[in-house]
């Protein structure tokens, strides 16, 4: 039970943590591997020590022998190894390491333990620094630390070390000093470029206390083991360097007098300060790791740094280092040494920029009215810092304090311009900023709007969203929507109008971002609900300037300082256009035209607003709607009592738009189906009631102008017709019997019976007469001379109507009167004779009625009875009339029924 929990324990990083494969740094005796924790996916650093590193490289034994030595030696190193990390989880400051897990033992026989994610050693970026300088400059290759981000792409930390970064670190390892000599109560004792880490936010902390315990005569610590002089300065050869005392960054204090002090420290910082400008990058004292010749060095002015020699640095070195904090940290004498505090409040940090960096640390610390006082002045000196210490230093510190609302609006003014000065913009917007935003602005685990409104932040709302256009350019879909959206719509729920007409004037930034379907379902929604809640008529102008770009068209800016709400137009727009990603036809039809519709407001600037809309709306909607909803608003729209002059022409032209585009796309719709339903008879409209049209299809000509006059007057035509109005026609012989009771085939005449009887549109006058009047019917061949008296047959023309409409009586009109004083429209036929009549009428007419001996007589005595006759056979009108049975009055006309 006691090993399954030891197992348990001891394998607690391997467990929950995942571990590269490969180390991104080497420190001491230190791999140091980038990882991250399972459950939070929080980033840490693990540093790993093999044991194995500490296997001889050679035969010899050197000064020790035996392996139970050996062992004894592996054994101080373990718990040296040990120590460092026990302290790093005792001591807790800004500039000491932070302990993420304790330190374990590995399945290998190692140790391992977590720390805060670190990009390197100090001693690491120092040999970089010379292989980049050897390599022909700073560009001459790339850095060799490649990280791998949480979006699992692997990206080199591009990390220079600039004066400005040189003096924020030292100021940063002073710190630490100031900590561990005066709170602590510690003595470093091995501070060396592998002693000290840069973290991801470009912060120098202070490891590697190995050889730390409390200084001489010390009783603040009596529980800590006090360093062994005689074995931190002995130099077995049967180990690493890495894991030994390093003499050339340490005060002679300790090699020459044998003296434990805070005084130690502070001389390996001045070698410390020496490496970082010195070429190469490393401490002026060669000692091998020699004891001897380090104390030779220390025998010769001329191998020992000082200010006669520019302190053996083969570069010059700043005014202020060489004036007033070298010579009082690299001394013979500690009494003469400045400490930590003294240090710091140096010529060598009194800069405007490395201030500004004490204040951020110290900033938590600040007065409000001092906080407000360097938030307001801080945008001056931005672009003066280096870019990687904005990213790495002052952005980082700044995000920390949106905790306040007070400064919420300084801070993320602020924020926003450095990401303008950035060149790495995007990722720090969304990898920093945007989450720390989202943190902000909404509760954790909540909906905007959910919870009730911080009024305090709406001045930091406001500037978010006044930086929509750089929060776009510098994230994308996901982003945005996962972290952006849930603050615009708190915007648009705010009760400010000013927040609101911000919110919505950042649309085209969105729709230009969005999917279509976030647009349709939750940005619409929120628009549509600030329209129809809002009693701003500068909110209400928006919202529709809003509804224009989402039915695609173009947001506008105005360039003078009209408010837009006096209902003039604006005569200089800046236009830009919108994302293509809008509303579709049904969302823009059953929803954005009804919220306009239903409306009460009619002021000018709104009514314009509204035009825009319509304007959108009519080259979308379908011209039904058009026709049944969207005119009607319109004219109601261009009727308002506080419309100008040229905003009801702007109506009235777009509403004369609209009626063109419905008159041409239904004009077009009605061709199409013409066309579609006539493609048997193109040439014929679908009127059967018209006579054109019959007589078109039967090949008789329409008259012409000059004939119908002709006709009307009754001067005669060309052509003869017969009493009844049918054009008479000469048809060929077809060959074909036909019966005593048949007629020639039939020819219609535009004027007359048979065209009545086929369009039932015209009026008929028939004669009341008896059926049993028709003669007898008999089957007779059809013989040439039937065909003969046809061809001679004039036809008989109507006279012309008198202007009188009332009807004809045929019953009152004397036997004995002259048929030319009838009122009747057509002049009776002459009796029948008794022989088969060859009629002029079509093959199923019937013979015409009886007449008396009286009228026949007239008929012969006055030949004007049938004027329309001019040069007919009248021989064999006779034998029409005589074979008729003498009827008087209507029924004589029974036969035209």
């Amino acid at each position: 039970m006691f090993t399954s929990a030891l197992k348990s324990f001891t394998s607690n990083i391997s467990a929950n943590y995942t571990i590269s494969t490969t180390p991104s740094s080497i420190s001491g005796a230190w791999k140091v591997y980038d990882g991250k924790k399972k459950s939070t996916g929080k980033a840490v650093s693990v540093f790993i020590f093999e044991r194995k590193s500490l296997d001889p490289h050679s035969g010899g034994l050197g000064g020790r022998s035996g392996g139970v030595s050996l062992r004894k030696l592996h054994d101080e190193v373990i718990a040296r190894v040990k120590k460092e990390s026990n302290l790093l989880a005792r001591l807790r400051h800004p500039s000491i390491l932070e302990l993420a897990e304790p330190i374990e033992d590995t399945r290998s026989g190692g140790l391992m333990f977590a720390t805060e994610p670190v990009t390197a050693s100090l001693s690491g970026l120092l040999q970089e620094k010379d292989d980049q300088e050897r390599a022909g400059g700073v560009a001459g290759r790339p850095s060799r630390y490649v990280v791998e981000e949480g979006d699992g792409q692997r990206r080199r930390r591009e990390l220079d070390i600039d004066e400005l970064e040189i003096q924020k670190g030292l100021l940063q390892i002073a710190q630490g000093l100031e900590f561990l000599h005066e709170s602590a109560g510690l003595v470093h004792g091995n501070l060396t470029p592998d002693a000290i880490f840069v973290n991801v936010k470009s912060d120098w902390k202070i490891a590697g206390f190995g050889f730390a315990g409390p200084p001489d005569a010390s009783s603040s610590q009596p529980t800590m083991v006090p360093i062994s002089l005689s074995e931190a300065l002995y130099h077995d050869p049967r180990l690493p360097r890495s894991i030994q005392l390093n003499l050339d960054y340490t005060s002679p204090d300790f090699t020459l007098d044998s003296n434990i002090s805070y005084s130690t420290d502070m001389f390996s910082l001045g070698l410390l300060l020496l490496a970082l400008y010195n070429s190469p990058h490393s401490s002026p004292l060669k000692t091998n790791s020699n004891l001897s010749t380090y104390k030779k060095l220390f025998t010769s002015s001329s191998t020992t740094p000082s200010s006669s020699n520019n302190f053996l640095s083969s570069r010059p070195l700043p005014k202020d280092l060489v004036s007033g904090v070298l010579p009082r940290l690299i001394t013979r004498r500690p009494a003469q040494r400045m400490n930590a505090r003294e240090f710091q409040q140096s010529q060598f940090f009194d800069n405007i920029l490395v201030s500004s960096i004490r204040f951020l640390d110290a900033l938590p610390a600040k007065t409000p009215n001092e906080k407000s006082q360097f938030m307001r002045g801080l945008p001056k000196i931005l672009e003066q810092f280096p870019k990687s210490v904005l990213d790495k230093k002052v952005l980082p510190a700044l995000l920390e304090e949106t905790k306040d609302k007070e400064l919420l609006c300084l801070i993320l003014q602020n924020v926003f311009k450095i990401i303008r000065i950035l060149p790495s913009g995007k990722r720090a917007m969304t990898d920093k900023i945007l989450p720390q935003l989202r943190e902000t602005f909404i509760s954790v685990g909540g909906k905007a709007g959910m919870h009730e409104r911080d009024t305090a932040k709406e001045a930091g709302l406001a500037v978010f969203l006044e930086n929509m256009s750089l929060i776009g350019e510098n994230c994308n879909g996901s982003d945005f929507k996962a972290d952006v959206l849930p603050i615009l719509q708190l915007g648009l729920e705010s009760p400010t109008h000013v927040i609101v007409d911000k919110a919505l004037g950042c649309l085209p930034i969105v729709l230009a971002i969005l999917d279509f379907s976030t647009i349709k379902n939750e940005v619409f929604p929120a628009v549509a609900a600030v329209f129809t809640k809002t009693s701003s008529l500068g909110i209400k102008v928006r919202g529709l300037e809003a509804f224009v770009v989402l039915c695609g068209g173009s947001a506008t800016e105005e360039t003078d300082t009209s408010d837009g709400l006096d209902g003039a137009m604006i005569g200089s727009r800046k236009t830009k256009r919108s994302s293509n990603a809008v509303l579709d036809k049904f969302t823009i039809q059953e929803k954005v035209v009804p919220l306009i519709k239903a409306m009460k407001t009619k002021e000018p600037a709104v009514m314009a607003a509204a035009l825009a809309v319509f304007k959108q709306v009519g080259n979308i909607a379908d011209t039904d709607y058009l026709a049944l909803e969207v005119l009607p608003v319109l004219w109601n729209f261009s009727l308002g009592p506080l419309l100008n002059l040229q905003l009801f022409q702007e109506f009235m032209d777009l509403i004369k738009k609209i009626s063109a585009r419905i008159e041409t796309e239904q004009t077009r719709k009605l061709r199409d189906l013409s066309n579609s339903h006539g493609a048997k008879d193109t040439s014929r409209p679908h009127n059967l009631g018209s006579t054109n049209d019959f007589l078109a299809t039967s090949g008789t000509e329409i008259l012409g102008a000059n004939d119908f006059e002709r006709l009307v007057l009754g001067k005669g035509t060309a052509n003869g017709s017969d009493m009844l109005g049918e054009a008479q026609s000469q048809a060929p012989n077809s060959g074909v019997p036909s019966f005593s009771w048949s007629s020639p085939p039939l020819i219609a005449s535009q004027n007359g019976p048979m065209s009545t009887m086929l369009n039932p549109q015209a009026r008929t006058i028939t004669p009341d007469q008896a059926l049993n009047s028709f003669a007898t019917l008999s089957l007779k061949p059809n013989t040439s001379t039937m065909n003969s008296a046809l061809n001679s047959f004039t036809p008989l023309q109507p006279t012309m109507m008198q202007t009188q409409t009332a009807p004809a009586s045929w019953s009152s009109i004397p036997a004995q009167q002259s048929l030319r004083q009838s009122e009747s429209g057509y002049m009776m036929p002459p009796p029948a004779q008794a022989q088969q009549p060859v009629t002029p009428f079509s093959t199923f007419s019937l013979p015409p009625p009886p007449t008396s001996p009286q009228d026949f007589g007239m008929q012969t005595q006055n030949t004007s009875y049938f004027p329309a006759v001019q040069y007919g056979n009248k021989g064999q009108l006779s034998a029409v009339a005589q074979t008729v049975q003498q009827k008087s009055g209507l029924d004589k006309y029974e036969s035209l029924i």
